[in-house]
C-alpha cells in the first residue's frame, strides 16, 4: 500500500492519501484534541504521538496537524506508519458501539450559531448550495472542510475545520475568497464570518 502526502496551505499541517476511502459520503469528523479522539482507535494513535494537536477525516484523506516547533521530517514517519498499520489490517474507523463515533454529514445543520429567520429559506439553500458544489471541494483539496453555521441580517456564519482551522491563509480565503463568491450569487450576502 502506498500513501501519498500533499502540503496544505497551514505548514502545520499535512493530508494523508490513502488511495481508499476514509468517511466516503458519510460527511467529516475533526478531533481537536486527544479526548475527542477517544471515538477513533486511529486519531487516538495519532494523538498518542504526543506532536499532533488536530486529526481531520475527510472523504478520502486524512490531514495531521503537528504541535508548534514540531517538525515534519520525524513526525511524517511516525504519522504514515501508524496510517499504513490502520489500512493494512482493515481497522475500524471508529470503536465499535460508540456513538460519538458517527459521522456529522456535511448537509446537517446541527450546531447553528445564529438562529434564521424563515423568511430567509431561499436564500439559505442558495447559500448552502454553493457550499456544497464550489466551496467544499476547494476546501476539500487543501485538506479541510467548512461548515455552514447560520445566515442571519446578511452575515453568512460559516466554521474551517483540518488543515483550514488555524491556517495563517484562512482569514483570507474566508473574506476574499469566499466571501467575494457567495456575494456574487447571492447578493444579499454582504459578510462572510468564522465561527
Amino acid at each position: 500500500m502506498f500513501i501519498e502526502t500533499e502540503a496544505t496551505p497551514n505548514p502545520s499541517s499535512l493530508k494523508f492519501l490513502p488511495g481508499q476511502e476514509v468517511m466516503g459520503r458519510n460527511g467529516t469528523r475533526e478531533f481537536a484534541n486527544p479526548e475527542s479522539a477517544e471515538a477513533s482507535p486511529l486519531a487516538q494513535a495519532l494523538f498518542d504521538t504526543g506532536e499532533v494537536t488536530n486529526v481531520f477525516f475527510g472523504s478520502d484523506f486524512i490531514t495531521v496537524t503537528a504541535g508548534p516547533g514540531v517538525s515534519w521530517t520525524a513526525l511524517k514517519p511516525q504519522v504514515l506508519s501508524i496510517l499504513l498499520d490502520h489500512f493494512v489490517s482493515q481497522a475500524p474507523l471508529f470503536a465499535s458501539g460508540n456513538a460519538s463515533g458517527i459521522a456529522v454529514p456535511a448537509e446537517d445543520n446541527e450546531g447553528l450559531v445564529v438562529e434564521e429567520d424563515p423568511a430567509d429559506a431561499d436564500i439559505v439553500a442558495q447559500i448552502q448550495d454553493l457550499i456544497e458544489t464550489r466551496i467544499r471541494p476547494a476546501v476539500a483539496g487543501d485538506g479541510g472542510d467548512i461548515r455552514y453555521r447560520g445566515y442571519r441580517d446578511g452575515i453568512v456564519h460559516l466554521a474551517m475545520q483540518g488543515a483550514c482551522s488555524g491556517c495563517p491563509s484562512s482569514t483570507a480565503t474566508l473574506k476574499h475568497g469566499i466571501e467575494g463568491l457567495l456575494r456574487h450569487y447571492v447578493p444579499e450576502v454582504s459578510e462572510v464570518r468564522a465561527s
